[in-house]
């Protein structure tokens, strides 16, 4: 087989592409370190539970959404019981499936820090963006996604570029879910 070398475009594309999967993470990691002493991974899986119904997921479903093996999740959901933040319980409808809760303290840990959370992503990403941009983020990182994972719960939202967010303003298009937006508490600011 031979090989098919990237053009000088593809080059310069990939290797942005895999300076920002290496540096963002890292970036927003420190920021929630110092404020938290929590890890991005940490917070992900604590916004999910927070804008789920009942703010609990069965753990399976829990590691689709923050795209992680169950073992890296359930390790991951025990240091945050030990903090006192998740609960894990069996299922009320299948005794064989543990579930992960958001406890009281755990949203208003996680309230407290959205904030301040939501700002440093922003500072991170957004801010050098424009709306086209952001729209062109969205599409291309769909996009790739799609040929990597067709069945990933982010591209079954209904928000597809162009379609029902196209018209939303820059604002609006990089607003993240608010902590607790599955329970029906007050939104957050974004």
């Amino acid at each position: 087989m031979a090989a098919q070398w990237l053009t000088s475009d593809e080059r310069r594309a990939w290797l942005a592409l895999y300076a920002l999967t290496a540096l963002v993470p890292a970036h927003l990691d420190a920021h929630l370190f110092r404020e938290a002493r929590i890890t991005l991974f940490d917070y992900h899986v604590l916004a999910m539970l927070s804008e789920s119904e009942g703010t609990c997921l069965p753990m399976s479903e829990l590691a689709a959404r923050s795209t992680a093996s169950l073992s890296r999740l359930s390790h991951v959901v025990k240091k945050l019981e030990a903090r006192g933040w998740v609960d894990r319980l069996p299922s009320s409808s299948d005794g064989r499936v543990t579930t992960a809760s958001l406890t009281t303290a755990g949203l208003d840990m996680l309230t407290a820090l959205a904030v301040s959370h939501v700002a440093q992503v922003r500072a991170t990403v957004f801010d050098a963006l424009d709306g086209k941009d952001v729209a062109d983020l969205e599409r291309v990182g769909r996009k790739i996604l799609r040929g990597m994972d067709g069945a990933h719960w982010i591209l079954s939202d209904g928000d597809e570029p162009g379609g029902e967010t196209a018209g939303r303003t820059a604002q609006e298009s990089t607003a993240v879910p608010p902590p607790g937006a599955g329970t029906g508490a007050a939104p957050l600011p974004p």
